[in-house]
């Protein structure tokens, strides 16, 4: 199975062990949900409504409903905020809860690689999303070339988040947060 962000589907089974012992649907009810993994599943959420929010705006920008000027504001608030802070928290993965993890369930080890990979692509793919934003706010691109940008990287961002709360979230419902620092 090709596991490259770019072209998966979803994480093999082999990686969902734990999913089926930790339904999605359960997760939010299991006591080890509050505190960390309840700010952490915030975050994600956080992302998703700024990228939506980013895209909408690209929309109404490329339809004539929102002023350029308006839309450079938006964008310059809304990305620069995307683009920290998906950065800091893929930091704060990576070297600090991903080692961790690994510790909880090696089992799962290949997944955290997994992870890891996707955030250098997303880090590139951040890299071109700024590059088309700063076009458009320094008025040397088109809202609707960012647009498509925005497009492909939200699909991919959200890939990316939601294989990660499949391999983290019910990891961490079944050994709690305890042992995290």
């Amino acid at each position: 199975m090709d596991l490259d962000l770019t072209s998966r589907k979803g994480l093999p089974e082999a990686l969902r062990v734990l999913l089926a012992e930790f339904p999605r649907p359960d997760w939010e009810a299991h006591a080890n949900f509050t505190g960390l993994v309840q700010f952490w599943m915030e975050r994600h959420v956080m992302f998703r409504r700024l990228t939506e929010a980013l895209r909408e705006d690209a929309e109404a920008a490329v339809d004539g409903r929102l002023d350029p000027v308006q839309h450079g504001a938006r964008l310059g608030r809304l990305g620069s905020m995307l683009v920290q802070q998906l950065h800091g928290h893929h930091q704060i993965e990576d070297h600090h809860y991903f080692p961790q993890l690994i510790g909880m369930e090696r089992r799962l080890s290949r997944g955290f690689d997994v992870l890891d990979k996707d955030h250098h692509a997303l880090d590139g793919l951040l890299g071109r999303f700024t590059e088309k934003a700063n076009a458009v706010l320094q008025g040397q691109g088109e809202a609707g070339v960012f647009h498509a940008e925005l497009v492909s990287f939200e699909g991919l961002l959200h890939r990316h988040l939601e294989d990660e709360e499949d391999l983290i979230v019910p990891v961490l419902l079944k050994h709690g947060t305890g042992g995290l620092h």
